[in-house]
C-alpha cells in the first residue's frame, strides 16, 4: 500500500502545468537572433548571458559554472556480494544525496566553499566506512575505497568562468545551462556517417522496433532501479518511463514480470531516461519536490514528440538473445564530473541528424525537432544481468564492431527521442544538481522483461535481416 500511495504522489507531483515563456526582454533576444538573415541562434544564448564579467549591478563572477566533484564510488566497485547490496545501495544513494546538499549550501553561499567541503568530507568518510564494513562482513577487501572521501571545487563548463550571476537561461540560480552549453545546429559541420543515429545496423541488417508510446500515462519519477535499488529519489533528477508500468525503486523482477506495460507487442521491459524541460520559469507541481526544484530541476517538464526503441544487430556478425531481467545503461549521468570516459549522449536536430553533438545543445531552426540519441552497450559477459558498477557486465564492442574474448554480442538498443522545442525558449536535461544539466550527461537505462517468445522474435529478426515490430 505504501508503494502504491508513493506512485500516486510521484504522478501527481509531475503533471505539467500550461507552459510560460521566458522574460520579455529574454524572447525577444532570441527570437531577433532567429529571425535575423545569416544569424544564429547560437547569438540569442550570449545574448542572455551578456558582457562576460558584467553581472546584476556592476558585479564580476560568482561560484556560477563551478561545481564541486567527488570520487564516484560507485563506479570503483568490482563485485557486490548479495549479502552487502542493501546497506551499500541504500549508503551509495547516501552518498549523492550529501553532494547535492553540499552544492546547493555552497551555491546559495559560495564564500563557505571551505566550510561545506570540511563537512562533505567528513560525512563522506563516515558513509564509506560503513560500505567497507558492509563489503568486508560479506568476504570481500575493499581497501581501494579508502580515501574516496575528499571532494574539490572545479570548473564545470568553457564558458562557466565568465558566466556572471544570472548568465543561465530560465529561472535557474547557479546550476546552468550555461551560454556556452548552446550551439546553432547550421554552425555545425558533419561529423557523422549515415543519418547519425548511432551508427549502421549489424551484419545481418535486420531491426526489431518496440513500440511503447510517449509516456502519455504520465509515468515519471526520480528513482533509479538500476543504480539506486531501494533507494528514494536515488537520481536527484526526475524520470520519464515508458514499458513496464510498475518502474521504481523498489521494482522486485516478480513485480516487473507481472506487471501492465505501455509497448503494443507485449514487451514488458522498463525503459527510462531523464526528463527534458523548458527554461521558461514554468512552474511545475515537483518544483518543491525531491528531484524536482528541491534539485535544481525547474522548468516545464515536455513529452517527446516521438519515441524510438529500435534492437539491431552487430557489426561482425549474429546476436544472441539477452537474458531475462538484464540491467543495461549507457552515458553517465556524472561525466560532467567523472569525466567522458562513459559519455554516450548525442544531441542532433531532425534534418541534420549527420551533425551529432555530445556536449552541447542543439538549437534547431523553425521546423526541426530536438533530436536524442543514445546506443547501448550490446557485448554481454554470458553469466550476470548485473554488475557491481552496473557496467562491467554489458560492454561496448570494439572500434571493427566485434566483442573482446568472452563476450557475446546480444541486440543492441537503439534509443531516439525527438522535441518540438517551442520558439523562443530554450531547455535542458534534468540532471543531478553538481551536473549543471551539461547535455554530456545525458543517459538511458533499460530492464530486459521481454517475453520469451518475443525475444526470439527479435533475435531472429535480426539474424535474418528483416524488419520486425
Amino acid at each position: 500500500m505504501k508503494r502504491q500511495q508513493y506512485r500516486r504522489q510521484q504522478q501527481a507531483s509531475t503533471r505539467t502545468h500550461k507552459r510560460t515563456r521566458l522574460t520579455k526582454q529574454s524572447g525577444v533576444l532570441i527570437a531577433t537572433a532567429l529571425a535575423a538573415c545569416g544569424g544564429t541562434a547560437v547569438i540569442a544564448a550570449q545574448a542572455l548571458a551578456g558582457p562576460a564579467g558584467a553581472g546584476p549591478g556592476g558585479g564580476g563572477t560568482t561560484a556560477a559554472g563551478r561545481t564541486i566533484s567527488c570520487p564516484d564510488v560507485g563506479q570503483r566497485l568490482r563485485r557486490l556480494p548479495p549479502a552487502a547490496a542493501p546497506t551499500v545501495n541504500r549508503d551509495l544513494g547516501r552518498l549523492e544525496a550529501q553532494v547535492a546538499e553540499a552544492f546547493q549550501q555552497w551555491s546559495a553561499d559560495p564564500g563557505a566553499q571551505d566550510r561545506v567541503l570540511r563537512t562533505l568530507d567528513r560525512d563522506r568518510k563516515a558513509t564509506i566506512g560503513r560500505i567497507t564494513d558492509a563489503l568486508r562482513k560479506a568476504g570481500e577487501r575493499p581497501e581501494a575505497l579508502d580515501g574516496l572521501s575528499t571532494c574539490r571545487t572545479t570548473r564545470g563548463s568553457a564558458a562557466a568562468l565568465n558566466a556572471p550571476r544570472g548568465a543561465q537561461d530560465g529561472n535557474s540560480a547557479d546550476n546552468g545551462p550555461f551560454r556556452d552549453d548552446f550551439v546553432d545546429i547550421r554552425t555545425v559541420r558533419p561529423n557523422a556517417p549515415g543519418n547519425g543515429r548511432g551508427g549502421g545496423q549489424g551484419a545481418a541488417g535486420g531491426s526489431f522496433l518496440s513500440e511503447c508510446g510517449r509516456n502519455e500515462n504520465g509515468h515519471n519519477n526520480p528513482d533509479n532501479l538500476i543504480v539506486a535499488p531501494g533507494v528514494r529519489n536515488g537520481a536527484h533528477h526526475l524520470h520519464d518511463y515508458v514499458g513496464n508500468l510498475e518502474t521504481d525503486a523498489f521494482s522486485s523482477d516478480n513485480e516487473l514480470a507481472g506487471a501492465g506495460t505501455t509497448c503494443g507487442n507485449g514487451d514488458r521491459s522498463a525503459y527510462y531516461w531523464p526528463v527534458l524541460r523548458l527554461r521558461d520559469n514554468g512552474r511545475e507541481r515537483d518544483a518543491d519536490a525531491p528531484g524536482g526544484g528541491r534539485d535544481g530541476n525547474v522548468g516545464t517538464i515536455l513529452r517527446p514528440a516521438s519515441v524510438s526503441l529500435e534492437f539491431d544487430g552487430n557489426a561482425a556478425g549474429k546476436v544472441t538473445e539477452m537474458p531475462p531481467f538484464l540491467r543495461n545503461l549507457t552515458g553517465d549521468a556524472k561525466a560532467l564530473t567523472n569525466g567522458t570516459g562513459n559519455a554516450h549522449a548525442s544531441w542532433s536536430c531532425t534534418g541534420f541528424e549527420d551533425r551529432q553533438l555530445g556536449n552541447k545543445y542543439p538549437l534547431c531552426p523553425r521546423g526541426s525537432n530536438v533530436v536524442r540519441s543514445l546506443a547501448f552497450p550490446s557485448c554481454w559477459d554470458g553469466r550476470n544481468i548485473d554488475s557491481a558498477n552496473h557496467r562491467t557486465h554489458v560492454v561496448f564492442p570494439g572500434a571493427d564492431g566485434r566483442c573482446r574474448s568472452g563476450f557475446q554480442a546480444i541486440p543492441r538498443l537503439v534509443q531516439r527521442l525527438t522535441y518540438a522545442i517551442p520558439q523562443n525558449t530554450l531547455y535542458a536535461v534534468d540532471s543531478f544538481p553538481d551536473q549543471l544539466h551539461n547535455p554530456v550527461t545525458d543517459h538511458g537505462d533499460f530492464v530486459n522483461v521481454m517475453p520469451r517468445q518475443l525475444m526470439r522474435r527479435a533475435v531472429d529478426c535480426i539474424n535474418s535481416g528483416r524488419d520486425c515490430r
